[in-house]
């Protein structure tokens, strides 16, 4: 099976399979393929990251390449590619690239557009910030496009520098921005546990000591009115059973962290905090 859903042929593969030019040249034309470079094809509903990265002589990498796994990364907008080590002079493309040209750990499939899983981790974790780094490898193990056993070998592989990530890894975080709040939380020095559970409330990303609960909220599981009133209504139980709750949205935690923190030790050492 191919790790990509977006396969990529060469005219060969094609011939093969019964096309003539004359049949390849008409399908390009109609729409019903794609030809980013000479000899290479693709099907119409390829993204535009992937038609790119073809375009380049490459296949996707790193944060590219995660992305279209649902791995957390924390700026999808650069084009990640890696380009083989004879590769020629690429053809421009509008947008920002990042080229990889280290040798891969992994053999991708020879129709594959994109690096294996385990190699684009190894280079996520190289290409983004500490945070940013430990976020994508808590989400790729959470998600299993990262197994257990082969953290050994990844810390192997990456630079002696990355190593203080090793013992900091959780996959019980199920999304990059608990992660982040996570990594928040232990530099404030606070109590917490993670994913509880509570009574007639639900289960909860974070009780911090003992009666805070902070939920990281995103726009893909909190953005219609209905989800809205579910959220307030837990928060109603978990009042009720006295606990505070605190719902910091995704892009403040990734983007504005020092406000998120701010909030957080506000909370911790405010009045409510003193009074237990």
């Amino acid at each position: 099976m191919l790790p990509h859903p977006f396969p990529s042929f060469r005219r060969s593969d094609l011939a093969a399979a019964g096309w003539t030019d004359r049949s390849l040249r008409r399908a390009v034309v109609d729409g019903r393929l794609l030809r980013p470079r000479s000899g290479v094809y693709l099907q119409p509903d390829t993204p535009q990251d992937t038609i790119d990265a073809c375009r380049l002589g490459g296949r996707l990498a790193c944060t590219s390449a995660l992305a279209h796994l649902d791995v957390f990364v924390l700026d999808p907008g650069v084009l990640h590619v890696h380009l083989p080590a004879n590769s020629s002079r690429p053809r421009p493309v509008a947008r920002r690239i990042r080229r990889h040209w280290g040798r891969l750990r992994r053999t991708p499939h020879p129709r594959s557009t994109s690096v294996e899983p385990f190699d684009a981790v190894v280079q996520a974790v190289r290409c983004q910030p500490a945070r940013a780094a430990l976020a994508t490898l808590d989400s790729a193990l959470h998600l299993g496009v990262l197994r257990l056993d082969e953290l050994d070998e990844l810390f192997r592989v990456l630079p002696r520098r990355h190593a203080v990530l090793r013992k900091l890894v959780d996959s019980r975080a199920e999304s990059g921005p608990e992660t982040l709040v996570r990594l928040m939380l232990k530099a404030l020095g606070a109590s917490f546990e993670v994913q509880v559970r509570i009574s007639r409330v639900g289960r909860v990303d974070f009780v911090v000591d003992g009666w805070l609960i902070v939920e990281c909220d995103s726009r893909g599981f909190h953005a219609t009115w209905e989800e809205q009133r579910r959220d307030r209504r837990r928060d109603q139980a978990a009042a009720a059973l006295g606990y505070a709750t605190y719902r910091p949205i995704a892009e403040d935690i990734m983007w504005h962290p020092e406000e998120v923190r701010a909030a957080l030790e506000g909370l911790l050492r405010g009045p409510a905090a003193r009074a237990r």
